[in-house]
């Protein structure tokens, strides 16, 4: 009886796991020998891709990986971690959180569980626990299910420096408000790679609701002196040094239109209905928040220029 009752036990645990789970189809793209990302999709957080929408990248280093970002829920990590261990079957050492937007780093439950170090910016120091996350009212039960808010265990200000079996590894903070309050940026020489975050997004417009658009400006422009072969963004699958093109010269000539119009005295709410951008009409997420872009980057020039 007691073999049976277990049984029983098992296979009910198994069908409700089932039930309250969520296929994210995840396939990594190879980008170089030793890095491969999982990339998102450009399309708003919702029940049908339940926050597939950033990207997630791993590196060989050595006998074991580090990842970048660890994605926007435990199942998330969870398939992300299996479909690493088909392309090599290592340990998970470190993941990295680039910024504080919850569908970079929801993953990091997981990661915790199996044993990874986890390290983010201070700005993690800003968030509550109790407070119910963007993910959480905007996908599915069954995605998020699993899903704890695990903080990274160590924090990033300025600076840190890791050495993986001989490998540097250089997490750096932008020192300003750029996309966020804190955004890190990790640089791997031996993999001539830089992980930008949501420092660089391109096939899909970037997001200022959080930013400041002179400091995303100014860390791009370290960005772009930077010799190396990859630049990786938190958005899009452009990952060559090209790759920050585009929100440079979107920022850019944001930046110009507004300061424009502050010099002119044109009131905030006839700029925003004037800037139209018809070159990026097109693209995903203009309808949803470039009005919301143009608004925070006037208001940021105009309180900056005072």
């Amino acid at each position: 009886m007691k073999n049976y009752a277990l049984k029983s036990f098992l296979l009910s645990s198994l069908l409700v796991n089932s039930l309250l789970s969520f296929d994210y189809k995840l396939q990594p793209t190879k980008v170089s020998s030793d890095i491969d990302c999982f990339f998102g999709k450009a399309e708003m957080m919702d029940e049908h891709n339940n926050g597939n929408m950033s990207n997630s990248c791993f590196v060989r280093m050595g006998s074991g990986y580090l990842v970048i970002d660890s994605g926007p829920t435990y199942q998330y990590a969870q398939q992300a971690y299996s479909a690493m261990q088909k392309v090599d079957k290592l340990s998970l050492l470190y993941v990295i959180d680039t910024h504080i937007h919850d569908d970079h780093w929801l993953g990091n439950g997981y990661y915790k569980e199996i044993g990874a170090t986890i390290i983010g910016p201070d700005s993690f120091k800003e968030l509550s626990k109790s407070e119910i996350t963007r993910m959480q009212t905007r996908i599915s039960k069954e995605a998020f299910a699993g899903t704890k808010q695990e903080f990274p265990s160590s924090y990033v200000s300025d600076a840190k420096e890791l050495t993986i079996e001989g490998k540097k590894v250089y997490i750096k903070s932008v020192n300003n408000k750029a996309h966020t309050s804190n955004d890190l940026y990790v640089y791997i020489p031996s993999k001539s790679v830089v992980f930008a975050g949501d420092l660089v997004f391109n096939e899909r417009l970037p997001s200022l609701r959080d930013g400041n658009i002179n400091g995303w400006i100014e860390a791009l422009k370290h960005l772009k002196k930077m010799k190396v072969h990859y630049i990786i963004g938190g958005h899009g699958k452009l990952v060559t040094k090209a790759s920050l093109a585009y929100t440079y010269e979107y920022l850019l000539k944001i930046k110009k239109a507004a300061l424009h119009a502050i010099e002119e005295g044109e009131e905030i709410g006839d700029f925003v209905n004037a800037l139209v951008m018809p070159e990026y009409k097109q693209d995903p997420f203009y309808d949803a928040i470039h009005r919301q872009n143009v608004e925070q980057a006037y208001r940021t020039l105009e309180w900056e220029s005072e």
